[in-house]
């Protein structure tokens, strides 16, 4: 559970960034920051996989980058699902993609896989 709401956190953290950094990005309130975290992990633990087994000939084909653009797609979801979430078009949505990978991707440097914060400790032996 604790790496359940540490990983809500970052996601939360994320999108946060994306609405200060990109215009086209806005919550209503902090509520909907986080209900708009929540959906997107449900979204992408449902709904992304079978995106990306879809697009799998435009992924190898685009040697990966397409999944920027499902990613891009699972926040255009999730602003339809939620009221207080706009997107202003697809282009705030690849932003916006960027900026929440790019923001996971740096704190998965320190959680691990089962969702504990790991420190590395490297011993210089003598």
């Amino acid at each position: 559970m604790p790496g359940f709401v540490l990983r809500l956190l970052i996601t939360t953290l994320g999108l946060w960034l994306a609405a200060e950094l990109i215009p086209g990005v806005r919550f209503e309130g902090i509520g909907t920051l986080a209900g708009a975290a929540f959906l997107l992990g449900i979204v992408n633990a449902v709904v992304r996989p079978i995106a990306v087994l879809l697009t799998l000939p435009f992924t190898i084909l685009t040697l990966g980058l397409f999944l920027w653009v499902v990613n891009a797609a699972m926040l255009g979801l999730v602003a339809t699902m939620l009221d207080g979430f706009h997107l202003a078009g697809f282009g705030s949505a690849m932003l916006a993609a960027l900026v929440v990978s790019v923001t996971a991707g740096i704190a998965s440097w320190w959680v691990g896989p089962t969702g504990r914060v790991e420190v590395m400790v490297v011993e210089q032996r003598r």
